[in-house]
């Protein structure tokens, strides 16, 4: 019988955990279809690790569809540098109410992205390429009531980008970890220079082993302040 290698053994999908029926419903079979296109896809284009998939549904996919914890009904959401689709494929799968656009600048994995739309039959999920910065981009879509993100930048960085993506009265919802706490000592006063504000540390998913640590920030709602916080992120 033929050994596998450790990267061989390392490229086998995680079990759907019996938690995911509580985070997913009914749409748990979804989310599952999706798990087994990263298992199958993922690692061959490049999108995720061979290394995460023994851990996909414990570190990925549940800990980025619990962020709907923290979003109202019908709320429309802007995933930025969603990459492989985290946290926005896992998040459109749990909560078919919401409006999603996936902003990803890589042609490959806006590829992959389009793919999983259809195949799942996501009608809730528009995927954009470019960059969230860029003038182009932010013509295609309307400021949305979150933008969201995960791993994608420092908060200083993420906050500019993502602060002409958000209405007024909206809300910035960064997946972070432990340095959570962290880069809002060291950014929140260059992050105001952007018209968010109140920046808090919050954890969504406590029925986790490893609930998400979020980073959570409102914009300024006057149009006013709103034109500020575009001046400044053109300028840095």
């Amino acid at each position: 019988m033929k050994c596998m290698s450790e990267d061989e053994s390392a490229a086998v999908g995680e079990p759907t955990p019996e938690i995911a029926s509580e985070v997913f419903g009914d749409r748990l079979p979804v989310a599952e279809r999706y798990a087994d296109i990263l298992v199958q896809q993922g690692v061959l284009r490049g999108l995720i690790g061979p290394r995460e998939l023994p851990q996909l549904w414990t570190r990925h996919l549940l800990n980025c569809a619990v962020l709907s914890e923290v979003i109202d009904d019908s709320e429309t959401v802007i995933d930025i540098g969603s990459g492989a689709g985290l946290p926005g494929i896992p998040l459109a799968v749990a909560r078919p109410d919401l409006e999603i656009t996936l902003i990803e600048p890589l042609l490959r994995r806006t590829t992959f992205l389009d793919e999983v739309v259809e195949g799942l039959h996501l009608g809730n999920v528009t995927v954009i390429r470019g960059r969230a910065e860029e003038k182009a981009v932010l013509k295609q879509v309307r400021p949305a009531d979150v933008v969201t993100s995960r791993a994608v930048a420092p908060l200083e960085r993420l906050a500019r980008w993502s602060a002409p993506l958000i209405r007024g009265g909206g809300r910035l919802v960064a997946l972070k970890g432990q340095s959570a706490a962290d880069e809002i000592a060291r950014d929140w006063e260059k992050v105001m220079r952007f018209g968010i504000r109140d920046l808090t540390v919050e954890q969504c998913g406590t029925m986790l082993e490893t609930p998400t640590t979020l980073i959570v920030g409102r914009r300024n709602e006057s149009a006013r302040d709103a034109r500020a916080a575009r001046r400044a992120a053109r300028k840095n």
